[in-house]
């Protein structure tokens, strides 16, 4: 993982000794709620329906086991509920009482959010979080968000470069260039290195892809098995041609929310020397022609869609002027990428490569003949890697009675015991919302997942149904319409049988509380969006969303299937979709595929024939 630097550490340190004196001056008074706004929204704190909540940065998904028990520290020592005034609660849209607290979240961007830490403890938390060299600069306001990349970046087998160094090099840029300071909305930025885009590109405001002008990918690529269904155990040989030019395809204007784009491809190959010349121009047109009179229509995906070509001849007249006049001021040279990548410390393992086939032979032997479970652990949440004596684990944060992407104190603390025993110290937080531990040697594997399993950590449903995204919701967020973690709870409760959810196989279930898509509903196989009417909860449902992946297919939008339903039908609809895709699938067809052959109509009239009060003739206040 990146390994800061004395500048990153004084910088840090600084940023909180400010946040402590602007906090103390909105304190005294001498700062109005105005003019401390723009302050804390800088250092990731926003003030939420019944609480603060504090957003903190994971570059790249990258934590290490130290600052997991930080942030289990925090989340024991200061997020509680029971210190806010709850009296003003809306008995509508939440349950206060049975509200989780003393608890992390993941999100969907790899970060981690806290709910209930009271704004008068703020720089107390902001000083533990920079004695461990994190913060929360990027993960709120009109800016760029943090740069995200795959949670697998640097140990991918399917990596054409490692994105890693790129990011770093953005974010550092970006963090201090006042361009990029005060957009006219926020602005995020993703980068894969990978064949397959896990890093959902084509949703993002710019999704840059590694690519190669001559690709060398080795053939045993071209032969992996779908994603979701690899045993994590085969033995590909990355073999990349590093001769080959690298560089970025670049797409602009994607983004969920009102109105679900897929970003544009305005370059096919810009070298990747170029890349911060080329965000520049991007970003100087975004600043000149984005719209700052309406929220909706401020993103620059509004942009792209009214300008169409003139956006791109805008950005590359912009681009040729930094280049010809500016003197390309912001060109990389190979001496700093070396410089960023080398702060990329690969952790100092005993691995023998020549034993990795025997190790993989015995564990799955073992496998086949001791116990089912951890069969289909070893299925489900266990990765190749680019070293062949090592895989990735994805620890499980999806379970009944919990949130998806919540942790307790006690389940971070315990982590980052296992993150220390089995992955040199460091874990990865994923676009899932579960926490990864990228360096396992095979040989580990059992002794990691029967303690995981312990734990509560090793459920094997990753990639299936249960393995759900979902946002915070109308319990915490002050901008959704509904509750999302009542129905995670009653689909959670509802497929609890593993049987049954390896036998559906790869389901993509995405939860929003409301049109802003922080649960991705846009892209989900599935997925479910909180919406009001009257003042009353109501869901509507779409199929057939893609973010990108090789499972998936290429990125899209889902569909509605018709008006929505009541919370107490969601339980009903999601059995009719899949009992639909049960009768109408072939043999070995995943969900996703099954959908795309017989369209929604089958879909449509199953859930219409569930319906019960929102029922023609009955429905009171659905809406459309």
């Amino acid at each position: 993982m990146y390994a800061y630097t004395d500048f990153d550490r004084q910088f840090l340190s600084q940023r909180a000794t400010q946040f402590r004196d602007q906090l103390q001056r909105w304190q005294a008074g001498i700062l109005g709620d105005d003019e401390f706004k723009p302050l804390r929204l800088q250092n990731g704190w926003y003030v939420q329906r019944f609480a603060p909540m504090l957003r903190v940065a994971v570059p790249y998904g990258e934590i290490s086991s130290t600052q997991l028990r930080v942030l289990a520290r925090i989340a024991r020592d200061f997020d509680h509920k029971e210190v806010h005034d709850l009296s003003q609660a809306n008995a509508a849209l939440a349950d206060v009482p049975s509200l989780p607290d003393r608890c992390a979240h993941f999100t969907t961007r790899q970060n981690v959010q806290f709910n209930w830490i009271p704004l008068t403890r703020a720089a107390d938390v902001m000083d533990l979080l920079a004695s461990v060299n994190m913060h929360g600069i990027q993960t709120s306001g009109n800016c760029i968000r943090n740069i995200t990349t795959d949670a697998f970046a640097g140990i991918a087998v399917d990596e054409v470069a490692d994105p890693r160094p790129f990011a770093e090099i953005l974010r550092q840029w970006s963090t201090l260039h006042p361009e990029f300071a005060f957009l006219p909305r926020k602005f995020k930025v993703a980068i894969t290195g990978a064949t397959e885009d896990r890093a959902a590109t084509p949703w993002h405001d710019v999704g840059l892809r590694l690519v190669r002008r001559t690709p060398t990918l080795p053939a045993a690529l071209d032969s992996l098995p779908p994603e979701g269904a690899q045993t994590g155990l085969g033995r590909p040989d990355a073999g990349l041609n590093a001769d080959d030019d690298l560089g970025f395809q670049v797409r602009v204007g994607g983004g969920m929310g009102r109105t679900p784009i897929i970003g544009s491809v305005i370059r096919e190959f810009l070298p990747w020397t170029q890349i911060l010349n080329y965000l520049e121009a991007i970003v100087r047109v975004y600043n000149r022609f984005g719209r700052r009179d309406n929220a909706y229509k401020a993103r620059i995906k509004i942009l792209v869609k009214a300008e169409g070509q003139r956006f791109i001849d805008e950005v590359e007249a912009e681009y040729s002027d930094i280049l010809d006049k500016d003197g390309a001021p912001h060109t990389l040279t190979q001496a700093e990428l070396d410089r960023v990548s080398a702060h990329f410390v690969q952790p100092d393992l005993s691995c023998d490569r020549k034993s990795a086939d025997d190790k993989i032979a015995h564990i799955l032997k073992a496998a086949a003949e001791d116990d089912l479970e951890f069969s289909r652990w070893l299925q489900r949440n266990v990765r190749a890697h680019r070293n062949p004596d090592l895989r990735a684990v994805t620890l499980s944060f999806k379970r009944v009675g919990q949130a998806p992407g919540d942790a307790s104190a006690e389940q971070l603390e315990r982590a980052a015991d296992l993150a220390d025993r089995f992955s040199a110290g460091e874990a990865r937080v994923t676009h899932e919302q579960n926490l990864v531990l990228p360096w396992v040697r095979c040989d580990q594997l059992p002794d990691l997942w029967r303690e995981a399993r312990r734990l509560g950590l090793a459920r094997p449903n990753i990639g299936l149904l249960t393995d759900m995204i979902a946002c915070p919701g109308g319990d915490f967020c002050d901008l959704a319409n509904a509750r999302s973690l009542p129905i995670a709870q009653t689909l959670l409760e509802r497929y609890r049988d593993l049987d049954e959810l390896h036998d559906l196989g790869e389901v993509d279930l995405h939860i929003s509380g409301c049109i802003n898509s922080c649960g991705h509903h846009h892209s989900g196989h599935i997925g479910i969006l909180g919406v009001d009417k009257d003042g009353q909860e109501w869901y509507q449902v779409t199929l057939g969303g893609s973010d990108g992946s090789r499972l998936s297919g290429a990125a899209t939008p889902g569909r509605v299937i018709g008006p929505s339903f009541a919370a107490d039908e969601m339980g009903d609809v999601v059995e009719a979709i899949l009992d639909t895709y049960r009768s109408q699938r072939q043999p070995g067809e995943r969900f996703a595929a099954t959908l795309r052959r017989i369209d929604l109509d089958p879909f449509k009239a199953a859930t219409q024939a569930v319906r019960t009060h929102t029922a023609p003739g009955n429905r009171t206040a659905a809406a459309a």
